[in-house]
């Protein structure tokens, strides 16, 4: 379907010229496989070597291009010892110096009596001009650039091959029809597509590089473009699809929310009103529920789970853990204690007959609502009469999760939720083709909760000061400690989880436990039960305890080394105190290397509790690909886009996105047709095949 003038910049990597396996493989990881993914990797610096004609302008340390007479080759004595071509620049001696050398390559690459243009690192040897390892040798000087771009690397891929690498595919790019309105381009000063492209490559000042490059803003604004274009087509799909409507014939949601121990926040009400609004209507519900740490989307979705119950239908319920599926099933099973609906719990660790018990219930229509981890939707799990899917931390799931559970049975409605509150950017960016619910207002009751800010220097006094409070105090104090995880090394982390966990045992005796990634699932959860009983005062874990986790007698945290950490983590991690009827603390340990964006986060964190504020301000310091694990998340991942500069013209895309399909459904104008290239071109190919024209 992908339209032939795209053909070229599809190629795999490996046909490029004079690219064989092992650097096809080294820039294949370093870009993606295929060539536009070349063409898209955008230099990240740029260095400046001048053509320098007189020794007095050398600056040792500095790039410089000079024209250099060889004399003579000096081979060394020893191998390991440096062979030098030594020579005449500006009328005095020089010198070229090479480690790992191969002779043969030498005396025919730089031969004697004759002058070649050399590139490289200046540096000055016993008064005379020295260059080690030059980068460029060549007789024309022409051939050595002036400005050169600098391009992020992989391991093993050198700077040199992958400027070569740009510069072929760069000869192998196509003219495309102009899919941007040409009185827009006029007035925001953009190029043509290609123009675009391969000024972007040739950077010629620092200034060049920059995210408001009028070139660069041009890319970046087609792949947003792209971006809103592919979720307008995908909304427009789904609001198409005819969803299960529902038709109450009971009022068990309604008596369970009125006999609840608390009163619901105003934003719970209205929330739950939308939904009912959806399940009511004929459409298919898509709906994103975004809600503050605390703010309490367990309720709403059991609300929605009862509403589709009343209606004689199946929902079931899917969350990122173990830990957070049992936490669920529990406060369900609470709350629906005096009621005839009929709940389990499915994860990958109901086994044997359990599981068969399970399976054969659910098919049957006996289980009304099911509990789990990705294990509600393997293959094998069949449901009578599914008309809601709930899914729980959304950005721990990738997309085709998300499908597949819908895809159980025809028209079910879905809702996703999220802790993690999502700054409006990226709202825009990744769940444009859903309704979007927020839950802004915190319960009543709920307690502030300081936040302390303190260098690991004194992390004894804390500890100190700890054990003073457990001891003394009449009512249980109880403890999180959290240590880094750092994406580097899980290894690194974990044994560093386990030095603190020793370290505070010394202190707290058997009253110290510990959670990492690394231990089975019995064994998280039997010391997390401990935990919850009240069997241990502090728990040492990683990062595993920064969703859902309710212990309301935890009023301490203490996340060590805190700068490591995203903000959207940080006010996880802290959400997991005050959830009790008593004051909170958490303490933020920073380490001695602090940077400014590690200062910032942490003042963010001291002085706001308001997820949405921390969300932006997280944006912000650290840029939209950082901000959830975009890899993990499901969230798009840019290649010319930076949302933290470019969210102006992703308002712009939205808006020109919902105009062109409002005028052209079907992209069947001459721009229409443009546009289809674009999305090609960005390799939104499902979405083009949602159009009828197809």
């Amino acid at each position: 379907m992908r339209p032939s003038v795209l053909n070229n910049l599809f190629c795999p990597v490996s046909s490029i010229t004079g690219i064989g396996p092992k650097l096809s493989a080294l820039i294949e990881k370093n870009c993606g496989p295929y060539i536009s993914d070349v063409l898209f990797s955008l230099p990240s610096g740029l260095l400046y070597r001048p053509y320098v004609e007189k020794k007095s302008q050398l600056i040792a340390g500095a790039l410089a291009t000079l024209l250099f007479e060889v004399v003579a080759h000096q081979k060394p004595a020893k191998r390991s010892q440096p062979y030098k071509v030594v020579g005449f620049f500006d009328g005095k001696e020089a010198e070229l110096v090479f480690f790992n050398y191969h002779e043969k390559y030498l005396l025919d690459k730089l031969k004697v009596h004759e002058k070649y243009f050399v590139s490289g690192k200046i540096e000055f040897f016993m008064g005379k001009v020295g260059i080690l390892h030059p980068d460029f040798i060549s007789k024309i000087k022409e051939d050595i650039p002036v400005f050169e771009p600098v391009y992020p690397l992989t391991a093993g891929l050198s700077g040199k091959v992958m400027t070569k690498t740009v510069k072929t595919v760069l000869g192998m790019i196509p003219d495309l029809p102009e899919w941007q309105d040409k009185e827009f381009m006029k007035k925001q000063g953009f190029s043509d597509w290609k123009t675009s492209l391969i000024k972007v490559h040739h950077p010629q000042k620092s200034s060049d590089l920059s995210f408001d490059d009028a070139f660069k803003m041009r890319l970046a604004y087609d792949e947003l473009l792209a971006n809103q274009l592919a979720l307008f087509l995908a909304r427009s799909h789904h609001k198409k699809q005819a969803g299960i409507k529902i038709n109450p014939r009971t009022l068990v949601e309604k008596d369970v929310l009125a006999h609840l121990p608390f009163e619901l926040t105003g934003a719970q009400k209205r929330v739950i009103e939308e939904i009912r609004c959806d399940l009511l209507s004929a459409d298919k519900m898509i709906r994103l529920l975004q809600g503050d740490v605390g703010a309490g989307k367990t309720v709403v979705s059991l609300a929605a789970l009862l509403m589709v119950y009343d209606a004689g239908y199946q929902g079931v319920l899917m969350a990122p853990t173990d830990i957070l599926a049992g936490q669920h099933y529990l406060a369900f099973e609470k709350m629906l204690q005096q009621t005839t609906v009929r709940i389990a719990l499915l994860t990958g660790r109901e086994k044997g007959k359990k599981r068969e018990k399970i399976l054969k219930e659910l098919a049957s229509g006996e289980i009304d609502i099911l509990i789990g981890t990705h294990a509600v939707f393997t293959e094998d799990v069949v449901y009578k009469n599914l008309a809601l899917v709930v899914i729980d931390e959304q950005h721990k799931f990738g997309v085709q999760q998300r499908l597949q559970l819908t895809k159980k049975q025809k028209g079910v409605n879905l809702l996703v939720m999220t802790a993690t509150p999502i700054p409006r950017t990226l709202a825009l960016t990744s769940y444009g083709d859903m309704d979007i619910s927020i839950l802004d207002e915190k319960p009543k009751n709920r307690l502030l909760i300081e936040t302390k800010v303190i260098s690991v220097e004194k992390v004894f006094d804390v500890v100190e000061k700890l054990k003073n409070k457990i001891d003394s105090s009449e009512k249980q104090v109880q403890v999180y400690w959290v240590c880094p995880l750092v994406q580097e090394s899980e290894k690194m982390d974990l044994m560093a989880a386990e030095k603190r966990f020793e370290e505070l045992r010394d202190v707290f005796g058997d009253a110290v436990g510990i959670v990492h990634g690394k231990m089975k699932g019995a064994e998280k959860d039997a010391v997390m039960d401990r935990f919850k009983k009240g069997e241990l005062s502090v728990l040492v874990s990683t990062t595993v305890i920064e969703v859902g986790v309710d212990v309301p007698s935890a009023t301490v945290m203490v996340i060590e080394h805190a700068e490591r950490f995203g903000l959207a983590g940080l006010h996880q991690l802290r959400g997991r105190v005050g959830r009790g009827a008593e004051k909170s603390v958490c303490l933020l340990l920073y380490g001695k290397q602090l940077s400014e964006i590690g200062r910032a986060r942490l003042k963010v964190m001291r002085e706001s509790e308001n997820g949405f504020i921390i969300a932006e301000e997280d944006l912000r310091l650290r840029g939209a690909g950082d901000l959830l694990g975009v890899k993990q998340s499901g969230l798009p991942q840019f290649k010319m886009a930076d949302l933290s500069v470019h969210h102006h013209l992703l308002k712009t895309a939205a808006q020109d996105a919902k105009t062109i399909l409002t005028l052209d459904p079907h992209l069947e104008s001459e721009r229409g047709k443009a546009l289809r290239v674009l999305l090609y071109l960005f390799q939104k190919d499902s979405e083009i095949l949602t159009l009828k024209a197809g």
